[in-house]
């Protein structure tokens, strides 16, 4: 690539978001481009593959060189779309950030994967099918032959990432773009997929572009690694020149913004991240006394119906037994991998899921029978704040009316206070009163999450249930918005359970820990010791997965568990085996067995 300059709109309105970069990816190499949103990241990769056009932008200047599998060399900016429509597939490949949207919802995830492998390898049905299969098996998705089956929609993010991964290598591409492909995987699944798409690389000599925010993959993964901001390459070098001794101001302040497992080992309370010209809270102990919350033996199960009829065949046992506590201005992070049940129990304590049985006690009042006066209380003293907040907010509400919408609904305030409540929230979460004129399009995806947390905070919740809420922002804003948690908290003293697979924020932000394996909390107790000394066998594989920030480090082959999580579904009358908790330590518990001893 050279000289790359890509624009939108035109005339007075015209923005140039990638101006005259430089930049060369050899086969079997693999160059990570990092940055926050809005540096040009994924606009770059979108011209490369042509998709730019799609989007609302146009090439305005610059070479883009692509030497394709019969060594003709192409200038992708000028090529036909009749003929890019013909590289994407077998020569270029790209996983998408989101894959809920690069999905089609209508189509079975076999059907998908088996129409890309049709169209580019000219292969028939049933052969195109028994590839996909293979490929999700290579991706790691459990019961690959029933999940082609499967509509997007039935599965979890981190299994839809997955399947995107599958159906851009099932063409075997000279050169597959990454982007944020990780994101939504817990750090088991990450570190397997990384180690994925290495062998793939080796295997096929394929190139890889590999675009995220997060160092520690960089550090697993990268090459060479190029730094940019606003549209600018800044930086450029290996990684770990880039890691040992980063030149541009920007990229050590990217490096320090990499929070590293371990290093608050001393530290009892939650410690805020280091950010610049932001609030430092203060760790905020917790409220001894009675729990805000009670959760006793919680079970959550789902059917799995089939055939014409609605056949009862299994059921999911996504929630087994869990019992926890949380007291007020107290984290509990709740950990574990996808389908581990984290936001099952969560969504069952709000009823966005009907539990089967358990009692749910919410600030010493038995909420788990629903009527008038219950369900207000459940609804305004807990709230939920969702990993995506462009889907959590209605486009078509400007930002102060959505955060208003609770206010009213819970008859808090009336008139001209709701407004002034309004702005008073948007202060709080670190905007602006101008931002409740707003629609949610027109902010920025760490500015959403903080639109939502101030949604939250209007009813004037004892309780707040954060679902993957900074799983998707960039390692600057993620601190931001933790930092502004833990700020609200110490002011308010809200409790949050704090469901996550990020191993490194838990360590920031959590005063307990609750490890979560096939529906049940295997490991509980305070952050100190569950983190320092892991007693359970899973907790050790989740930890031992989390990615160091440290190029010398990587592909830990002997400490990344490659072993699969066994499905939650089991046939009609098959319960699994709950383990009793035993106390190893002060408030530290342990269920005693094999993890494979769980099913």
């Amino acid at each position: 690539m050279r000289g790359l300059s890509v624009e939108f709109g035109s005339g007075v309105e015209r923005v140039t978001a990638v101006r005259g970069l430089d930049l060369d990816v050899r086969a079997g190499e693999t160059v990570a481009i990092v940055g926050e949103s809005g540096s040009g990241k994924s606009v770059t990769s979108l011209a490369i593959t042509r998709l730019i056009e799609h989007a609302g932008g146009k090439i305005a200047s610059g070479r883009i060189g692509f030497t394709g599998r019969d060594g003709r060399v192409r200038d992708l900016a000028t090529e036909t779309p009749e003929s890019m429509r013909r590289l994407r597939g077998p020569e270029l490949a790209m996983v998408f950030q989101e894959p809920m949207t690069s999905l089609n919802p209508v189509l079975r995830i076999g059907e998908q994967i088996a129409e890309a492998v049709m169209l580019h390898q000219g292969v028939g049905h049933a052969e195109a099918m028994a590839e996909a299969r293979r490929m999700l098996e290579r991706v790691r998705i459990p019961e690959a032959q029933r999940q082609l089956t499967r509509y997007p929609f039935q599965l979890s993010g981190g299994m839809r990432q997955r399947v995107m991964i599958a159906m851009a290598l099932s063409c075997r591409p000279r050169l597959l773009i990454a982007d944020e492909p990780t994101t939504a995987l817990d750090v088991t699944v990450q570190a397997q997929v990384l180690r994925l798409m290495a062998s793939l690389q080796r295997e096929l000599g394929m190139g890889l572009m590999f675009i995220t925010h997060d160092m520690g993959v960089v550090a697993e993964i990268a090459d060479r690694v190029v730094v940019m901001r606003n549209g600018e390459k800044v930086e450029e070098g290996t990684a770990e020149r880039i890691f040992d001794a980063p030149e541009h101001p920007y990229t050590r302040a990217l490096l320090a913004a990499v929070p590293a497992l371990g290093s608050l080992a001393t530290e009892r309370l939650p410690v805020p991240f280091e950010v610049p010209d932001g609030p430092s809270p203060k760790p905020q102990d917790t409220v001894r006394g009675s729990p805000v919350l009670e959760v006793r033996d919680l079970v959550t199960r789902f059917d799995v119906r089939r055939g014409i009829f609605g056949r009862l065949a299994g059921r999911i046992h996504a929630v087994e037994h869990v019992s926890f506590d949380l007291r007020p201005g107290e984290t509990l992070a709740m950990v574990g991998e996808s389908g581990c049940g984290k936001s099952t129990t969560g969504r069952s304590i709000i009823r966005l899921e009907q539990p089967q049985d358990g009692t749910i006690r919410l600030a010493g009042r038995n909420v788990t029978q629903l009527d008038g006066p219950t369900e207000k209380l459940l609804h305004r003293t807990i709230q939920y704040v969702f990993q995506d907040p462009f889907a959590s907010l209605d486009p078509r509400l400007t930002v102060g009316f959505s955060i208003a919408e609770p206010i009213r609904t819970h008859r808090l305030l009336a008139g001209a206070a709701v407004e002034q409540q309004v702005h008073a929230l948007l202060e709080q979460v670190g905007l602006t009163a101008q931002h409740a004129q707003r629609y949610p399009h027109e902010l920025s995806g760490g500015q959403r999450q903080r639109v939502c947390i101030a949604r939250a905070l209007a009813s004037e919740p004892r309780v707040i249930i954060a679902d993957e809420a900074v799983a998707a922002l960039d390692v600057s804003i993620r601190a931001q918005v933790v930092n502004l948690m833990m700020d609200l908290q110490s002011r308010f003293g809200v409790a949050y359970l704090f469901i996550t697979h990020d191993m490194a924020v838990v360590e920031r932000i959590a005063h307990r820990v609750a490890v979560m394996y096939l529906g049940q909390i295997v490991e509980i107790g305070p952050r100190q010791s569950v983190m320092e000394d892991p007693r359970h066998p899973y907790t050790r594989r989740l930890l031992a997965a989390v990615p160091v920030p440290d190029p010398r480090r990587r592909w830990r082959e002997q400490e990344v568990d490659d072993s699969e999580v066994p499905s939650p579904l089991r046939a009609i009358g098959d319960l699994p085996n709950i383990e009793p908790l035993v106390e190893v330590g002060p408030d530290h518990f342990v269920a005693r067995h094999r993890v494979g001893g769980l099913y």
